[in-house]
C-alpha cells in the first residue's frame, strides 16, 4: 500500500524503489526456473534444480560477508571505513577461492551423490564462486551505506544476465544440458559485480584497525556464518536429500513444489535487506526498534496467509500455469509446503531482528531447527509427502520458541 501511495505521489523512497526492484528481480528468477522446468521436463529439471540449490547455497554463505559488511559500513566512517572495506574484500575472495577449488576438486564425487548427468556443470560453477563473494561484498558497502540505487543495479544485472544468455545458449544452439545452465549462471556472477569500484580492494594507504574493532568484526561474522549455514540447511537440504533418496523424476516434480512454495521466503528476504540497516542504525541511535520488527513480520504474516489461501484454493491451477501437466501430481502438497516456508520466513525475520542486536541466542534456535528438520527427512522419507509433513513439524517448532525467546526478552527488557 505504502508502495501504490507513493506511486501516485511521484515520490518514490530509495527503499521503496529497492522494494520494486527485488519484486523485479525475484519475478525474472522465477520466470527462469519456470521456463527452464517446462523445457527441460521434470527429470532434467531435477538437475537443474542442483545447480539452482548450489545457487542458493552460495548466496547464504555468501551472505555472511554481506552482511557483516552491511553492518559495520553503518558503524565505521572515514579511514577506518576503507581499511574495514579492504580487509573484509581480501578475506571474502580467498574464501571464494577456496570454495571454488573445493568444488571443482570433488565435482565428480558431488556428480555420483547427487545422480547428476556431468560433472561438469560443477567445474564451470566452481569457477564462478569467487566473483560471487566479491560481488557479495559490493552488495553489503551498497546496502549498509544505503546506496539502494545501486544494490537494485547489481541484482537486476545479475538476474537478467542470467535469464538472457542461459536461455539464449538453450533455444539458439538447442543444447539442454547441465552445463550450459552452469555456464549462465558463472556469466551472471560477472554481470552481478556491475557497479564495482577495483581500485577499493587494494588501497595504497591502509589504516591497521584496533583490536577492539577486529574483535567485533569476527565475533559477528563468526555467529552471522553459523546462521547463514542453518539457512542453508533449512533452505537447502530438503531439495538435495530427495535429490538423493528419490528418483530423478520424483525429483524433478519436488523442485518444482519447492520453488513454487519458497516464493513467501524469498519476498521476505526483500524486507531483510531493508531491517537489518535500520535498526543496527536505530541502536546506535539509541531510539526503540520493536516497531520496526512488527511492521516486517505484520507484512509477511499477511503475504504469507494470502499464499496458502491461494495454494489450498487452487493448487492444480498453479501447477499447471507455471510448470504445466507434468507435475500436476505435486497439487495436493502445495499448500503444505507454502505453511513450512511461511513458518520459516516469519521466524527468519525475527532471527536476522535480533542477529542486528548482537543477541545470538535465536540464532542458536535457528541452528537446531535446522539440523532437526534435516535430521527428521534422513530418517522419514518414505514419501514426498512424509518429507514435507516432517518441515512443518520443524519449522511450526522453531517459529513457537522464536515467539516464546521474543515474549520472554521484551519481559526482560521491562524489568531491567
Amino acid at each position: 500500500m505504502q508502495i501504490l501511495a507513493a506511486l501516485k505521489s511521484k515520490k518514490i523512497t530509495p527503499e521503496q524503489l529497492f522494494m520494486l526492484s527485488v519484486l523485479g528481480v525475484n519475478g525474472g528468477n522465477y520466470l527462469y526456473n519456470l521456463i527452464l522446468g517446462r523445457i527441460l521436463g521434470p527429470a532434467q529439471f531435477a538437475d537443474a534444480a542442483v545447480l539452482i540449490t548450489f545457487l542458493l547455497v552460495l548466496s547464504f554463505a555468501a551472505m555472511t560477508f554481506q552482511l557483516v559488511t552491511a553492518k559495520f559500513s553503518v558503524l565505521f566512517e572515514n579511514e577506518i571505513f576503507k581499511s574495514f572495506v579492504s580487509k573484509i574484500y581480501k578475506h571474502a575472495l580467498l574464501v571464494g577461492v577456496v570454495m571454488g577449488l573445493l568444488i571443482i576438486f570433488f565435482a565428480n564425487q558431488l556428480q555420483n551423490l547427487f545422480n547428476t548427468s556431468t560433472a561438469n556443470m560443477f567445474v564451470v560453477f566452481g569457477c564462478g564462486v569467487p566473483l560471487y563473494f566479491l560481488m557479495s561484498v559490493n552488495r553489503g558497502i551498497f546496502q549498509g551505506k544505503k546506496a539502494f540505487k545501486s544494490l537494485s543495479i547489481t541484482y537486476q544485472s545479475e538476474m537478467l544476465s542470467r535469464l538472457i544468455i542461459t536461455l539464449g545458449l538453450i533455444l539458439i544452439f538447442d543444447i539442454q544440458s547441465s552445463v550450459v545452465i552452469a555456464v549462465g549462471i558463472l556469466a551472471s556472477f560477472v554481470f552481478g559485480l556491475i557497479p564495482f569500484k577495483f581500485p577499493i580492494i587494494i588501497p595504497k594507504k591502509a589504516l591497521l584497525l584496533s583490536k577492539t574493532h577486529s574483535k567485533e568484526i569476527k565475533s559477528f561474522f563468526i555467529i552471522t556464518a553459523f546462521y547463514e549455514l542453518t539457512q542453508i540447511i533449512i533452505n537447502n537440504s530438503d531439495i538435495l536429500l530427495v535429490k538423493h533418496y528419490f528418483e530423478s523424476y520424483e525429483a524433478g516434480l519436488y523442485a518444482s513444489l519447492a520453488l513454487i512454495g519458497r516464493i513467501v521466503y524469498f519476498i521476505a528476504w526483500m524486507f531483510v535487506m531493508l531491517l537489518l540497516p535500520t535498526v543496527v542504525q536505530l541502536k546506535k541511535e539509541g531510539k526503540e526498534t520493536a516497531p520496526t520488527l512488527f511492521k516486517y513480520v505484520g507484512y509477511i504474516a499477511a503475504i504469507s496467509i494470502s499464499i496458502i489461501v491461494v495454494c489450498l484454493c487452487f493448487p492444480e491451477t498453479i501447477i499447471t500455469i507455471l510448470f504445466g501437466d507434468s507435475y500436476t501430481a505435486m497439487a495436493p502438497l502445495l499448500w503444505k509446503y507454502a505453511i513450512a516456508t511461511s513458518m520459516f520466513a516469519i521466524s527468519n525475520i525475527f532471527a536476522y531482528y535480533y542477529l542486528s542486536l548482537d543477541k545470538y541466542i535465536p540464532v542458536v534456535i535457528s541452528g537446531v531447527f535446522g539440523m532437526l528438520q534435516m535430521t527428521l527427512v534422513i530418517f522419514y522419507h518414505d514419501s514426498l509427502e512424509q518429507v514435507v509433513h516432517m518441515q512443518i513439524i520443524a519449522m511450526v517448532l522453531l517459529l513457537s520458541i522464536q515467539l516464546a525467546f521474543f515474549k520472554y526478552d521484551q519481559i526482560k527488557s521491562k524489568i531491567a
